[in-house]
């Protein structure tokens, strides 16, 4: 007999009749009901054991985790909570589980409890609601390019090239470290690896999603990427997933329209498609934020928060005007930021960022115009010859969360940045070739996919909404 899915057999509309269910039982009570959950949904169906007609053996065996089949008559609960149950005839224990040593019994345990056992920890209901919400935002992420027309690039992940400039990446060679392969001048020969020359992991599609965008108009790419940076902090990974559009023909203006409304889609669509997890992860929220102190705690709800986006237009913001902002706030003047804004041109930092959004604001906000040396070096120059049309857009609870700008068209003044940086221009060679051959106007952004997902779901730590964390001292799974 076929099985059907918990989540269907819930919203079944019809009742008494034969159905297979199969999943991992969560908990078992009185000898007599099992919460059995198959991770179609967060909720868990009732199977009630005619334990009188069954062997104490396999009563035994109906322990949290292990994997069980059932077959018996759905009908109307007669339990408050559910609206369905399953009278179980048959059961079949597919797979034990110890009850004494399954990590995962049915009670509270710390998050980072549950990130040193990444790979049972989406037995629980908050790791299977994170997960669940996190395919259905990259399902979303597909759809709303998919509507507009946009081109799905795939984007090398090893590379030449540095899009960032960052210079903190993951090498990748195939020589031997303990014999490695020296020239006449003592440096490594890189010559003598798999590609011929020094390749990394990328940190960013983007410089090869602008090649494709200037011939296919409107490109995206969705995949992997990778930072050597040694920051262990709540908000970083060394491995992460990053959503790249480029759009020809498109200015800084454009490039902020097309961000908002983007993000505004794609939180729709969850708040659409996940009600059940969403409710149960504001649940959690409210319950985590009971221990903090009035202050540290949430103004909004978290669907309070995601409906507030959706109803607010993005603030735009000059870079400039915000450091006048920063500058002359009480955080800034009582010397209560950890770096305090003294003078135009400082980065701003994630307290920063926040602040804007959470106390002075209240409100997304799209800053722009950015100075230019604290920029990448693809950004257009603006008139002033200080400044470049960047763009990020800052979230409640995240700081930025999008990243991105209109791209220095005009190869003259490409390559003149490119040389003040001491940026290779023989290694950059394809991507001047396209201010070479038709270049016209074209922007772009960066949305880190992982802080996407912990705005939505209202986790405060990045590793805990990858399935796998890598993360420095971490590669663990």
């Amino acid at each position: 007999m076929k099985h059907t899915k918990v989540k269907d057999l819930l919203n079944s509309s019809k009742v008494n009749y034969e159905v297979n269910a199969k999943g991992w039982v969560r908990t078992f009570r009185n000898n007599q009901f099992i919460a059995l959950n198959d991770g179609s949904t967060i909720n868990n169906i009732q199977c009630v054991v005619d334990f009188e007609n069954t062997p104490e053996t396999t009563l035994k065996r109906i322990t949290t985790g292990a994997a069980v089949s059932v077959i018996g008559q759905l009908v109307e609960s007669q339990g408050a909570g559910q609206k369905f149950e399953i009278q179980v005839s048959h059961l079949e224990i597919l797979g034990d589980s110890d009850a004494e040593k399954f990590p995962m019994q049915p009670k509270k345990h710390s998050l980072e409890f549950l990130r040193e056992n990444a790979h049972l920890r989406v037995r629980t209901n908050a790791f299977g609601a994170i997960m669940r919400v996190r395919s259905v935002l990259a399902h979303a992420v597909h759809t709303y390019f998919q509507e507009k027309g946009f081109v799905y690039v795939n984007t090398p992940i090893i590379t030449g090239a540095d899009a960032e400039g960052a210079g903190e990446m993951f090498q990748v060679t195939a020589l031997p470290v303990d014999n490695l392969p020296i020239t006449e001048e003592g440096a490594i020969d890189y010559k003598k690896d798999f590609f011929g020359k020094h390749t990394n992991l990328t940190v960013s599609g983007q410089l090869e999603a602008e090649t494709y965008a200037m011939a296919l108009g409107q490109v995206y790419t969705f995949g992997p990427t990778f930072r050597a940076e040694n920051s262990n902090t709540s908000r970083h990974l060394a491995e992460f997933w990053m959503i790249e559009p480029e759009v020809a023909f498109n200015d800084l203006d454009d490039n902020m329209d097309l961000a908002e409304d983007f993000i505004q889609y794609v939180i729709k669509y969850t708040l659409d498609k996940c009600p059940d997890d969403l409710k149960f992860l504001e649940s959690r929220l409210l319950e985590e934020e009971k221990s903090k102190p009035q202050a540290e705690r949430s103004e909004m709800t978290l669907l309070e928060k995601l409906n507030f986006v959706l109803k607010n237009n993005f603030k735009r913001v000059s870079y400039t005007e915000a450091i006048d902002i920063l500058r002359d706030s009480t955080p800034n003047k009582k010397k209560k930021f950890q770096y305090l804004i003294n003078e135009w041109g400082a980065d701003l930092q994630s307290e920063h960022e926040r602040y804007l959004v959470e106390k002075h604001f209240k409100c997304p906000v799209i800053l722009f115009d950015y100075p230019a040396n604290i920029k990448a070096f693809y950004m257009r120059l603006n008139e002033d010859g200080k400044t470049v049309r960047a763009m990020d857009i800052l979230f409640p609870g995240i700081g930025e969360i999008v990243g991105g700008s209109q791209r220095e068209e005009r190869y003259d003044v490409l390559i003149e940045k490119m040389k003040v940086l001491g940026i290779d221009e023989e290694e950059l060679w394809w991507y001047l070739d396209t201010r070479r051959f038709g270049s016209a106007v074209h922007s772009g952004f960066g949305l880190g996919f992982e802080r996407l997902v912990l705005f939505v779901t209202g986790m405060t730590n990045i590793r805990d909404v990858i399935p796998f964390p890598r993360t420095p001292q971490n590669a663990e799974f």
